[in-house]
């Protein structure tokens, strides 16, 4: 039996997802995985709360409670939003940002395995063909 295409890549993102995790935790990292999960949402320069928790898909509430803890773990920080004074925007503290190093450092040993198991031309092509998914299926990008 084939499985739907959709839970194909369900089953490789919740792969990767775990192994981000792991190595989280093997550095020090204490993050459950809906905090990681809320975590890597985060823009680079900040982003509002209400805009995490539309994406992540969760409550505002759910999401407060979430960034509270990621806040008292050290690895975001609440600041003014330069656009609106009345806005606070979340952003990586430094300890956030270790955090994203170990995770971006597992993201490409992912990425090596998956390429050097499909070889560079279907792994390209697969990256091709989820990036123009996207178009139709992202309303973040």
């Amino acid at each position: 039996m084939q499985l739907h295409p959709a839970v194909l890549m369900f089953i490789a993102h919740r792969h990767a997802e775990g192994r981000i995790l792991d190595a989280l935790h093997a550095a020090g990292f204490d993050l459950t995985l809906s905090q990681a999960r809320l975590a890597a949402r985060i823009g680079p320069d900040g982003t509002r709360a209400t805009e995490l928790a539309e994406q992540a898909q969760l409550t505002k509430q759910s999401a407060g409670s979430l960034v509270e803890a990621l806040e008292v773990g050290g690895y975001v920080e609440r600041v003014p939003d330069p656009s609106d004074a009345r806005a606070r925007l979340v952003r990586l503290a430094e300890h956030g940002k270790r955090a994203q190093q170990v995770a971006r450092r597992e993201e490409r040993a992912i990425v090596r395995e998956w390429e050097a198991h499909l070889g560079a031309r279907r792994f390209a092509d697969l990256v091709e063909s989820l990036g123009r998914l996207r178009e139709i299926v992202d309303p973040y990008q």
